[in-house]
């Protein structure tokens, strides 16, 4: 899922520097939503594999 939201950023930075801004601002929302939901992900899997052994 990081590399969604890394080459969605790409997308955006890209369609930036051409002018495309409409596009720049979708791509660069998904990228932010996409690594939001990646920073949940991790700390909800780090938290639970850290269980005490039986």
């Amino acid at each position: 899922m990081l590399s969604w939201a890394v080459t969605f950023l790409i997308i955006a930075i890209i369609a930036a520097l051409l002018g495309f801004t409409g596009i720049a601002g979708t791509a660069a929302g998904i990228a932010q939503v996409l690594f939001f939901i990646f920073l949940v992900l991790f700390v909800v899997f780090l938290v639970v594999g850290r269980r005490p052994p039986v």
